[in-house]
């Protein structure tokens, strides 16, 4: 038998968008489940304020009555995501949970195949395959199984996607054979309750929602479970362009729990995260009984993981130089979003911050000036101020070519395919690339942390 959770709040003052997303993902659950697998729905009720449950519960509760096997939790003030679920969590009455969120559309026999891992091995936690619904016209994009990706993560400590490792590949016998996978995004999974329990659920000091999703994939891999998606279980997904929570001025709440994530789970390894933070950890709360129970568990170190599960990360190892790239001629730092959704982009300058992010660049042994899976790339010619020669951010390669650089003694950033430097353009707006010349300010930079002295003269 199975519960289900959901953990919802109103997103939009307007309401309705919502409760249509709402209903949808209420109405689309039972159809298509076996009666005996499903004890109970409970939908978590995180102490709404705004939209169409603060105006009056009777909607919901006047639609629910009719789909018999659903209960609400209400909770009394807002929780957020994380909490929320451990209250849904402690009711369910199965021995399976799945935890979905509210914006989903379950697509015919998406159970079975989510279940049966967990039936052969209770340590098994799987997901469904995450397919995308358009938030505006709800059309459903399936995902064919032969393409179907794995989660990862970078040093920001931020999940991210994959296409599947070729080691995974070879290891499967079949395309239906469950696909093993470093992290989830958390959204959506099965897990038997008591592993659930034993595991350690959530951290119940982590914040509203983010991290979590690592946390717990970490945990389940190092502590001697196995984190699976079902190739044939399918589950759309309405992705938000916005987050619906309002986030406190006064703590960063997703540093507040990755920090905590790290300090428990990463070892040596938190090091690479802290970089990206400037060490700037704030408080992050009392971690004592997270540590107590990963020796409880006797988990793997993260070292483990990392060369047994993730092999593929990235890590910034052999590093000449890294921090934020801070220009002399003005406050301002060179900044890119190097995540593969902004491949191709140009890299612009901002006012230095200070906190990292999109700031923090690191020049690899090979001359590479990367972030995780990004580099600065430049493939035009000498540019002059009226050009519109960019430098790109795209996949890193590793062959040198037009990513390769050197940070010289003059604290010029050289880029020896054009045998031109990078400058900061006379309105501090732009990155360009011109003739090096060692009397223009506006092209020594200032990179926080020199490891390695390079030495070439341009």
């Amino acid at each position: 038998m199975t519960n289900r959770l959901f953990a919802f709040f109103d997103r939009d003052h307007s309401g309705k968008v919502d409760f249509n997303e709402f209903l949808m993902a209420a109405s689309l659950m039972t159809p298509g489940t076996p009666a005996q697998k499903l004890a109970l729905m409970f939908m978590l009720c995180d102490f709404n304020q705004d939209g169409f449950l603060s105006r009056s519960e009777e909607p919901l509760d006047e639609y629910i009555k009719h789909l018999k096997i659903v209960s609400i939790v209400r909770q009394k003030q807002r929780e957020g995501l994380i909490r929320s679920r451990l209250a849904g969590a402690a009711v369910a009455k199965g021995d399976v949970i799945i935890f979905l969120d509210s914006h989903i559309e379950a697509t015919e026999g998406w159970l079975e195949p989510l279940l049966d891992p967990i039936l052969q091995n209770r340590t098994f936690v799987v997901t469904p395959v995450i397919e995308t619904i358009d938030d505006t016209t709800f059309k459903y994009m399936p995902i064919p199984v032969t393409v179907i990706s794995t989660g990862g993560f970078d040093w920001n400590l931020q999940f991210d996607w994959h296409p599947m490792s070729d080691r995974e590949r070879e290891r499967r016998k079949h395309h239906l054979e469950p696909i093993r996978t470093p992290t989830m995004a958390g959204g959506l999974f099965a897990i038997s309750k008591s592993y659930f329990y034993e595991l350690g659920s959530y951290d119940a000091g982590m914040d509203i929602w983010g991290g979590e999703n690592l946390e717990l994939s970490f945990r389940i891999w190092m502590c001697g479970g196995t984190l699976v998606i079902s190739p044939c279980s399918h589950v759309g997904h309405i992705f938000r362009k916005r987050s619906p929570y309002k986030w406190s001025d006064e703590v960063n709440v997703v540093r507040k729990n990755s920090v905590r994530l790290a300090e428990v789970w990463l070892d040596e390894y938190k090091k690479y995260y802290y970089q990206r933070i400037n060490n700037n950890l704030g408080n992050y709360g009392d971690i004592t009984s997270r540590k107590l129970l990963r020796e409880k568990l006797q988990c793997k170190s993260f070292k483990w993981y990392v060369t047994e599960i993730y092999p593929e990360l990235s890590l910034p190892e052999d590093t000449k130089t890294l921090g934020e790239i801070r220009n002399f001629y003005a406050d301002f730092c060179v900044d890119a979003n190097t995540h593969p959704n902004s491949f191709n982009k140009s890299v612009i300058s901002y006012p230095c911050h200070n906190e990292g992010g999109n700031q923090f660049f690191m020049l690899t042994k090979i001359g590479e000036i990367r972030r995780d899976h990004g580099c600065l790339e430049y493939s035009g010619g000498i540019a002059d101020i009226n050009k519109d020669d960019k430098v790109l951010v795209l996949s890193c390669h590793g062959e040198k070519g037009n990513q390769y650089w050197i940070y010289n003694e003059n604290n010029q950033i050289y880029h020896p395919a054009s045998n031109s430097c990078m400058t900061l353009s006379n309105d501090s707006e732009h990155i360009q690339m011109q003739v090096c010349d060692l009397s223009n300010a506006a092209q020594k930079w200032s990179w926080t942390q020199r490891l390695l002295n390079e030495t070439n003269n341009t």
